[in-house]
């Protein structure tokens, strides 16, 4: 038997029309339709062949605005190549970058806590009072939709 081998691309979503303090509401099908249009345009019917079986959009977080998509190995070139040629998802306008591709879905979640990790220590640099880097340690412990936007009003 034969292991189907995948590929998780992770993916940070920017929206001009819409401030960072608000989430981007987007459902995973948009962002798999204009995957999918896009791979149409560029490669053709046969990169739309070759992604379509395997392929999903596994994890799309609105607040954070980072998406997972599973494709299989070897046609997620397709996608890779296609993905920073995508301007719209939905009604927004967007851009879309690539941060990683990895080949399970752990390591990919592993990335995202990373690269959150240097965000949140960039923000405590930028930090210069006790009361500051206290309310962010207090925010981050007891995480909640409210202390993020609550403190990204503050540092903006």
């Amino acid at each position: 038997m034969v292991r189907f081998k995948n590929r998780y691309i992770t993916i940070e979503i920017a929206s001009p029309e819409v401030p960072e303090r608000q989430p981007l509401y987007l459902k995973p099908s948009a962002i798999y339709e204009a995957i999918l249009a896009k791979i149409q345009q560029l490669h053709g019917d046969f990169g739309v062949a070759a992604v379509r079986t395997g392929f999903l959009t596994k994890y799309c977080n609105e607040n954070t605005r980072i998406a997972i998509i599973r494709c299989r190995h070897g046609p997620h070139q397709f996608v890779t190549s296609s993905l920073p040629f995508i301007t719209k998802l939905g009604q927004y306008e967007v851009t879309l970058q690539t941060h990683h591709v990895g080949a399970t879905l752990k390591h990919s979640f592993i990335f995202i806590q990373r690269y959150h990790r240097k965000f949140l220590d960039s923000m405590w640099s930028n930090l210069h009072s006790d009361e500051d880097k206290k309310a962010l340690e207090i925010a981050v412990t007891e995480f909640t939709r409210a202390d993020v936007s609550m403190i990204k009003d503050n540092l903006m």
